[in-house]
């Protein structure tokens, strides 16, 4: 479990200033630590909060990187790590573009923030989400409908490093208590299910980096 923790993190994790707060956050995290699943905390900026052993353990095997990791700010690492994709499948349709969906929200209410708007700079800057940002999330969202903008209760693909789940689905399960939602923080839970033996696909050819010089959803003309 980490929790405020320092080294390489660009900046510090969001902490609240009342010791009552912080006290409870201190209890959850022990709560936390007790589920089996990959859980994670993170603010309105999807800057990480807390996380327990099974979400560390999920993504342990990612490579470093200034701005992305997952336990640094979960949005960030799931659009610009070049190994988000090895442990989220099918990365663009089941991940990349139901964050984009909740981003653009976030935008909405708090267009402010500096943290959004450094996400959103980045966003233009690389060609690839620009694409999925400005073409294939509006087409995305009129073809899923309402039910892209909600996390919870959706099932998405992955590929787990232990070799008892390898590439199986996760549902989503948000469960966010009141108190964490009057400091501002969303908890959200990785089901796991168990692995799908029967698929062809192979571990090398689906667990790929980044490469593509544009997203599926987006013409590669436009990308």
């Amino acid at each position: 479990m980490e929790y405020q923790a320092g080294g390489r993190r660009p900046r510090p994790r969001p902490v609240p200033e009342s010791l009552q707060a912080q006290a409870y956050l201190q209890d959850y995290a022990a709560l936390l630590e007790a589920v089996p699943f990959p859980s994670v905390v993170f603010d309105h900026r999807w800057d990480v909060v807390l996380t327990n052993d099974a979400f560390e353990t999920l993504f342990r095997g990612v490579g470093p990187h200034p701005t992305a990791m997952p336990g640094d700010n979960f949005l960030r690492f799931v659009l610009f790590h070049p190994d988000a994709a090895t442990i989220l499948a099918e990365h663009e349709s089941s991940w990349c573009l139901p964050m984009l969906a909740h981003f653009s929200a976030a935008m909405e209410r708090h267009g402010q923030d500096r943290v959004l708007l450094s996400i959103l700079r980045d966003i233009a800057q690389d060609p690839i989400m620009d694409a999925a940002y400005r073409h294939g999330l509006p087409h995305w969202i009129r073809s899923v409908g309402p039910g892209a903008l909600e996390h919870d209760g959706a099932v998405r693909p992955l590929w787990h490093p232990d070799p008892r789940w390898g590439r199986t689905d996760c549902r989503i399960v948000g469960e966010t208590p009141k108190t964490l939602q009057d400091m501002g923080y969303t908890r959200m839970t990785l089901v796991l299910r168990e692995a799908d033996r029967s698929t062809g696909v192979t571990r090398r050819a689906a667990r790929t980096r980044r490469t593509t010089s544009h997203l599926s959803v987006v013409p590669a003309a436009k990308a």
